[in-house]
């Protein structure tokens, strides 16, 4: 059982930066949200739903793509809304999927022992529902979790792969930092809560030059203050989730062309370890965003919507000013040693 909304565009975008909700749209009144604005055309909603949870996505097509569709999978706490601001400069190429998958965003909340895997497979269900057969995978931060363990089931449903401030193991930040943020959460002292959060996510600013770091250190505190019970309680979920069923299995991944990038400053899912992500996918490229953090995608988000726009339309990125020379951690094996 599905419903299908349209979303009526409207000219001008509202601009919201944050890792929640890099754009979401304002809340009004408990958990409801306010219809988001779109890129010139229309935006289909389907509500649909797997295993008994209700969940969203939102597609926004493109007539004449250059490419195979998009799927952005963002992180945790963020949602189909997220990444607005990005389509335009993404929605001219091929057409654009952002999906709530169940425990995330506006869908059911999900019991924590549903693991990884069933939120691979929720994605793979998403596709096969909107009859699409095969995207360019982008994941950022969690989005890379539940994108990876998508691509390790459903290969046949990936044709190029984009990871952005990823890893392959929990960081020791995250794992030291969940004790006193569940708890600060489980209290409803959100205002500790978010302090943590926000330290967590954002680099340190004696590390180096980032770019907009006070003006999104302040919209990411306001955001995780406004989070609502509803917000809250998915959080917590989310948490006992990941400590109890990890973000990795070492599974088969395809072949496909591959990108992983973080900021050359992220100090939760650091360079290192989004070169160790890359090095478990033979012949992907790694690369770091100059001037970012962990919320590269924010802090220089036309800069990242380029990059990742040239990956999926063949273009190179060697030569391009905001980003180090890109690096192959583990090279394709040739034909004569696979």
């Amino acid at each position: 059982m599905e419903r299908l909304t349209i979303v009526p565009f409207f000219p001008e975008p509202l601009m919201r930066t944050a890792v929640i909700a890099a754009q979401d749209p304002p809340r009004t009144g408990g958990s409801g949200l306010v219809p988001p604005v779109s890129p010139p055309g229309e935006a289909e909603e389907r509500e649909l739903q797997f295993q008994g949870f209700a969940y969203t996505c939102r597609i926004v097509r493109q007539s004449a793509p250059q490419t195979a569709p998009l799927l952005l999978l963002g992180g945790s706490s963020q949602n189909r809304y997220s990444w607005q601001s990005h389509e335009k400069w993404l929605a001219p190429l091929c057409t654009l999927i952002t999906v709530d998958l169940p425990g995330y965003g506006s869908s059911d909340f999900l019991p924590a022992r549903y693991d990884i895997d069933f939120l691979g497979d929720a994605v793979q269900h998403m596709l096969t529902e909107i009859g699409v057969s095969e995207v360019n995978l982008f994941g950022g931060c969690f989005g890379e979790v539940v994108g990876l363990r998508f691509a390790q089931r459903h290969p046949q449903s990936v044709r190029r792969i984009i990871f952005a401030a990823a890893a392959n193991r929990l960081p020791e930040l995250y794992r030291e930092a969940v004790p006193q943020l569940s708890q600060a959460l489980e209290q409803g002292d959100i205002e500790k809560a978010a302090d943590g959060l926000v330290r967590l996510f954002m680099s340190n600013p004696e590390a180096g030059k980032v770019r907009r770091h006070a003006a999104v250190a302040r919209l990411l505190q306001r955001q995780f203050t406004n989070q609502t019970p509803d917000d809250i309680d998915k959080a917590v979920e989310h948490n006992i989730r990941l400590m109890t069923h990890g973000p990795y299995r070492p599974l088969p991944v395809p072949r496909v062309p591959t990108l992983v990038f973080t900021g050359e400053y992220d100090t939760l899912c650091t360079p290192q370890m989004g070169r160790e992500l890359a090095a478990t996918m033979p012949g992907a490229l790694f690369t770091t965003v100059k001037e970012a953090d962990h919320l590269v995608t924010v802090e220089r988000r036309q800069e990242s919507a380029d990059l990742i726009a040239r990956f999926c339309t063949d273009r190179p990125i060697g030569d391009l000013p905001f980003c180090t020379p890109p690096e192959i951690p583990c090279p394709m094996p040739s034909p004569a040693s696979a």
